[in-house]
């Protein structure tokens, strides 16, 4: 499935590229850096993992934003796979966006990339410039991807940093999980490599990538963690505290897989068509209780799930008396979903959009309005 180090030419250099039909050109060979070989050896042991089997062709698509963590990876995807398609993101936040997604396009190229595209696109303000971004950024990736696995150029600093935004909002394990290396369709090679590494990738293969300022302005929580956060922790702590969040984020994973293996069998005895039966949730561990409600509730549609609205459903089941619905994200425009306890199950209704969520402080007649469970 990959190729042995040292004796693969790689498809860089001046002269590399696409032609118009998009077959490559003459190829030169990696330089066989220490570098160059860890970042291989990271895309080869994820391709023989995660990567496509479905053909012959192992073909990926790659996220590349100009930068040095994704022009890494493609040049390494490049050598690796039989085909790599670039995909290049401008968010048009910055002057000259158009630009640098242009330069990073023709590095695409130039590394040996099967074709390289710019996706532009528009960023909203819900939720705030990062998070809008991010919508942004995968739903453009997903709609161009054709089907292919997107490697996205995520290190182990970018774990360690994910974790503790994790810590901060206190949702529980999950949230401190991190990143997967394979989350249908997107594929994170890197997460067992620092960034210090994919930076000397770049200085051994003569590329200059592109420092995007948003990496350094303080107004981003993650980059206040990057830059005082994380350096302040290993002064303290004598160093190591990246690669023990990364570690602390895997077992956490692993732990996780059990949990939701278990909690899906809960589901599937609890079922009862669409609703639940709220007995066999209540004899259940609350860890698995709360991940089946949960799992439910996302297969309805539930959209944007917090803990405040996990506990809320939860005390329907663990702590009834005689409380209302609780509003969820999701349903459809002028409603939404309504989870509630009826004739001794676990129901989710559409109710109107302009009815607050009960709670069990509100008074039994008000929830007998939204749903009060019956005898």
């Amino acid at each position: 499935m990959g190729r042995a180090p040292g004796t693969t030419p790689g498809r860089f250099g001046p002269e590399s590229g696409t032609s118009g039909s998009g077959r490559p050109s003459a190829a030169r060979r990696l330089p066989e850096t220490a570098a160059v070989l860890a970042v291989r050896r990271a895309v080869r042991d994820w391709l023989s993992r995660f990567g496509p089997r479905e053909t012959e062709e192992q073909a990926v698509a790659v996220a590349l934003s100009g930068g040095a963590d994704s022009l890494a990876l493609t040049a390494a995807a490049v050598v690796e796979t039989s085909a790599v398609d670039a995909l290049v993101v401008d968010h048009r936040l910055q002057p000259g966006s158009g630009a640098v997604a242009a330069e990073a396009a023709a590095h695409a190229l130039a590394l040996g990339c099967r074709s390289a595209r710019v996706l532009a696109v528009r960023v909203g303000t819900e939720g705030g410039v990062e998070a809008a971004a991010r919508r942004a950024r995968y739903a453009a990736l997903d709609s161009a991807r054709h089907g292919l696995p997107v490697l996205l150029g995520h290190t182990l600093d970018d774990q360690a940093e994910t974790v503790l935004l994790g810590l901060a909002r206190g949702s529980g394990g999950r949230s401190i999980q991190g990143m997967s290396a394979y989350a249908e369709p997107w594929g994170r090679p890197l997460l067992g490599l620092r960034r210090e590494t994919t930076r000397r990738v770049c200085a051994d293969l003569g590329v200059t990538p592109h420092d995007d300022p948003h990496n350094a302005a303080p107004e981003f929580t993650r980059v206040r963690l990057r830059t005082e956060a994380l350096p302040l922790l290993e002064q303290i702590l004598g160093g190591g505290v990246a690669p023990a969040l990364a570690r602390t984020a895997e077992q956490l994973r692993e732990d996780g897989a059990v949990l939701d293996a278990l909690a899906a069998e809960l589901r599937h005895t609890a079922g009862d068509g669409r609703a639940l039966v709220i007995e066999t949730l209540a004899t259940a561990p609350a860890a698995l209780r709360k991940r089946a409600i949960r799992a439910w509730l996302l297969e309805h549609g539930a959209k944007a799930l917090t803990t405040k609205h996990l506990q809320a459903v939860d005390e329907l089941v663990t702590a009834w008396r005689g409380q209302g619905g609780v509003a969820v994200g999701g349903g459809r425009p002028g409603s939404r979903l309504v989870a509630g306890r009826e004739h001794g199950r676990l129901t989710l209704r559409l109710g109107e959009a302009g009815i607050g969520p009960m709670t069990q402080t509100e008074p039994a007649e008000r929830a007998h309005h939204h749903g009060r469970e019956s005898s």
